[in-house]
């Protein structure tokens, strides 16, 4: 008889499953966890189809090439074998193929908190944020305002306390800050004030890298400790589509490369805009972009982790809008997943954005559909799937506690079901048949299974009719509020120690007051 399949005491039913519960369960048997290995179920395209892609891509890179080249970009990428003719950097396939093989695949992506490391490689899925809105929804009356300081370190506390979503990358433009400096080095700052989980971001500028790059080095200790547990990945948005590079991105990307940082190399195609309309061509174009772009960072700084971004986005045609929450845009996402897999490169992907203008029932189907479907696809590293909606236009922090939610669910159909000798359960449904109570709900199977198994919403109502009177009729978006009220009220981190704080406010432009850091702070719906 199977151990699971033992059913000689039977547990009183509700009350027992609840004890179990209040008990908790061991980080390694929960039914999700981060960095779960992938199937990869989904697979929109055959190996056939992405090997054409692949062909197709190297014959961009190789007869079309990227244009618009700092000098800095041409003696970087013509040292390493690039041919730089009529303007344009061509890229022999044999440089490409060495690139691929030789790039770093076993870096961590560092939180201060070490349990809050990511792996990305092979097929192991994790879950974050991503921006940049400009505005921020208010939940009540749906009215949008421009995103702050203050904000972006709301989203990131919040961050912090979400299971499912494993890392923070700015989500939000503190727009009330006008000097570019101040405004990128502080969105640095915010981020890693708010949460200890691994913090992404970008800058318009390499003067404020070199000046977060310093502040790093004060938090962790030294330079390197830095370099051995990088804490903050550049997201660079190197080229701009369809194969030109990006001058000032560049720039960045080479201090970043330089200094150890990991870098997502983000190319944002647009599908019959920046891109072809053609999906398979807009996937070669981002293919071709972040293939590049990984040669030139190995021609920086060889090995240095690089996280390969196809972030296609796809438009209406028929007015030129953005619709990021579509099926289109979950089918190019997935395919631009299943080819990190077929170069085995760290790599990742947008999935989350809502195109409605509110946390309501279309943007909950548009995130699930485009959540599951790219889990299961072979990205690494799925941005953008927490809280944005307005096609990236406005940032709702109820809608992010409400994806936490979704992404659970959907973590859980990447683990799938697990089929062996205990599972199939032959001998608990002879128990259960033949002389027993003819259901599971007592059987020790079902109390040993019921939080490793089976995933329960934060959120989410499944209280009957009667139950969800008794407790006021609460809808989803109620029940999201006050969650966000009660995090933004209670939990204030002290991720960056008091001491180190004082010397980085010495000297650097810090503009978030230290007030704001604190208990009772003046949080704007109190």
């Amino acid at each position: 008889m199977s151990v699971i399949g033992a059913n000689k005491t039977r547990r009183g039913g509700r009350e027992a499953r609840k004890a179990l519960r209040a008990a908790g369960i061991a980080e390694d048997v929960r039914p999700i966890r981060p960095g779960m290995e992938s199937g990869q179920r989904y697979r929109p395209l055959t190996e056939r189809e992405m090997a054409r892609i692949n062909d197709a891509a190297l014959d961009v890179l190789e007869n079309v090439g990227i244009g618009e080249c700092l000098t800095s970009t041409i003696d970087y990428l013509t040292a390493v074998g690039c041919d730089y003719r009529d303007g344009r950097l061509h890229f022999p396939r044999a440089l490409i193929e060495d690139t691929v093989a030789k790039a770093n695949r076993e870096f961590i992506l560092a939180g201060r908190d070490p349990r809050h490391d990511m792996e990305p490689r092979g097929s192991r899925v994790y879950f974050g944020t991503a921006g940049a809105s400009v505005h921020m929804v208010d939940p009540l009356s749906g009215d949008y305002r421009g995103s702050t300081l203050n904000d972006l370190y709301d989203c990131a506390r919040l961050v912090d306390t979400l299971d499912n979503v494993h890392f923070f990358q700015r989500t939000v433009v503190a727009r009330e800050i006008e000097d570019p400096f101040e405004m990128d080095f502080n969105t640095c700052y915010a981020s890693l004030a708010g949460t200890s989980k691994h913090v992404g971001t970008s800058w318009g500028g390499t003067r404020q890298l070199e000046a977060s790059i310093e502040m790093m080095h004060m938090i962790a200790g030294s330079e390197k400790a830095w370099r051995e547990r990088p804490f903050v990945s550049m997201s660079c948005c190197f080229t701009v589509s369809p194969l030109k590079w990006a001058d000032v991105a560049c720039e960045c990307l080479e201090v970043g490369a330089r200094a150890g940082m990991p870098i997502l190399l983000v190319s944002l195609g647009q599908a019959g805009a920046t891109a072809p309309a053609a999906l398979a061509g807009t996937v070669v174009t981002v293919v071709a972009e972040v293939l590049a772009g990984l040669v030139y960072v190995n021609a920086v700084a060889p090995g240095n982790p690089t996280i390969i971004g196809t972030w296609p986005f796809v438009s209406d045609l028929r007015t030129g809008a953005m619709c990021a929450g579509s099926g289109e845009q979950a089918l190019l996402t997935s395919a631009c997943g299943q080819m990190s897999r077929y170069y085995d490169l760290p790599s990742g992907i947008p999935a989350g954005i809502s195109d409605s203008k509110i946390a309501d029932a279309q943007s909950g189907y548009e995130k699930a559909l485009n959540h599951v479907i790219t889990a299961n696809a072979g990205a690494n590293l799925v941005y953008e799937a927490g809280g944005m909606v307005g096609s990236l236009m406005g940032y709702s922090l109820e809608s992010l506690v409400l994806d936490n939610d979704s992404i659970g669910a959907a973590m859980r159909t990447v683990r799938g079901i697990e089929v062996n000798d205990d599972t199939l359960s032959v001998d608990v449904i002879r128990e259960a048949c033949v002389g027993g109570p003819g259901h599971f709900l007592s059987s020790n199977q079902t109390m040993e299974l019921m939080e490793r198994e089976f995933l329960y919403p934060a959120l989410g109502d499944r209280s009957s009719y009667g139950e969800w009177i008794e407790k006021g009729c609460l809808s989803s978006l109620d029940r999201a509020i006050a969650r966000v009220d009660d995090v933004l009220a209670t939990h204030y981190p002290e991720h960056i120690p008091s001491d180190i704080d004082d010397r980085i406010r010495e000297k650097m432009p810090v503009r978030l007051a230290r007030e704001r850091t604190r208990p009772n702070a003046d949080w704007p719906r109190k």
